[in-house]
């Protein structure tokens, strides 16, 4: 019987694992009698130039968690506005954004400098994403990602996509596959960036040499901001202004698409105005409005090309809603 013998190099510390079976592999996890397993063997073999054998390894003793599917039947933004944002609005969360606005000044002023991203998007998503560093999940992401992969058929190109991403991400930095935890849709560390967006956005920040989002609050932060930076933040441009309706029609200003935004001048005479009077708004600037529900009724936002941006992280418009709200909190104390 062929085998095959693998080197896991974890930093400076290297250990092999040998003699194992490739037979035994591809039958020592939840998900290889499934279908879609050998399809998704072979899209990763292509994209990423592994092995066979390499992900029989990565995937052994893989563990299928049918609670993660029922989360994603029930996510947070099925919730109104007035429950959502308690869940980021505590006073807890907002101490421990000071604490981390404090002690990492020099490194959000430098990120804000070098991308032109505001400190007060970043300090958000820290805060929203994982309360700055103290949720960062306790999934074994490559079972959340397989799970989902293999389970949950609406998104399970997406799913599969990242689940082979996380076995060359693991490969390529030496972390055996199973050591890495997360929440429970497959995001990782202090930013929760999906193991593509890694490779694609993750910055060295503290200058060690080496991306690591789960334990490197600089390089989370030098990493949001590439990302929204490469999503085309604008700097110094606003993201969101409360607003006052006085039409009858809500439908008829509510934006359907943020990526089609509409000059303001057009919605102002549909009778969208700013609630603060000393906020001037040209007319050809192009917004979209979006209403969320408070307790006591529907509120409405003007929001700007910046907004759109941070629903690229998150396309919810309460989670961006959320995430500026709460860095602007941060920011302003």
């Amino acid at each position: 019987m062929f085998k095959i013998s693998v080197l896991y190099k974890l930093r400076n510390i290297s250990f092999a694992i040998a003699a194992l079976s490739v037979t035994s592999f591809s039958q020592a996890n939840d998900f290889s009698n499934d279908p879609n397993y050998n399809n998704f063997k072979m899209k990763t073999m292509q994209t990423y130039g592994l092995s066979s054998e390499q992900i029989d390894l990565a995937m052994n003793d893989a563990k299928n968690l049918p609670n993660i599917i029922s989360i994603m039947n029930r996510p947070g933004e099925s919730k109104p506005w007035y429950e959502y944002k308690t869940h980021f609005m505590s006073q807890g969360t907002i101490n421990r954004g000071i604490q981390f606005k404090n002690q990492y000044a020099d490194i959000l002023n430098r990120a804000e400098q070098q991308y032109g991203v505001s400190q007060i998007a970043i300090l958000g998503i820290l805060g929203v994403e994982t309360g700055y560093g103290a949720n960062k999940g306790n999934f074994i992401t490559r079972n959340a990602l397989a799970t989902l992969a293999f389970g949950y058929p609406r998104r399970a190109d997406y799913f599969q996509n990242e689940l082979g991403a996380l076995i060359a991400w693991t490969y390529k930095e030496g972390y055996p596959t199973n050591s890495i935890v997360g929440s429970y849709a497959g995001a990782i560390g202090y930013p929760q960036f999906m193991p593509s967006n890694i490779e694609k956005f993750g910055v060295d920040y503290d200058g060690n040499g080496h991306i690591d989002l789960r334990n490197s609050a600089a390089d989370a932060i030098g990493s949001i901001a590439n990302y929204l930076s490469k999503y085309g933040w604008q700097k110094n441009q606003p993201v969101m202004f409360p607003a006052r309706y006085t039409g009858n029609n809500p439908d008829s200003v509510i934006a359907k698409d943020l990526t089609q935004p509409t000059p303001y001048g057009v919605i102002k005479e549909m009778g969208i105005t700013p609630l603060n009077p000393l906020v001037k708004i040209d007319d050809l600037d192009l917004v979209n409005v979006i209403q969320l529900q408070e307790n006591y009724g529907p509120v409405y936002y003007i929001t700007f090309p910046n907004f759109q941006v941070i629903t690229t992280y998150n396309k919810s418009r309460m989670y961006a809603t959320a995430v500026w709200q709460l860095g602007s909190e941060i920011a302003s104390q």
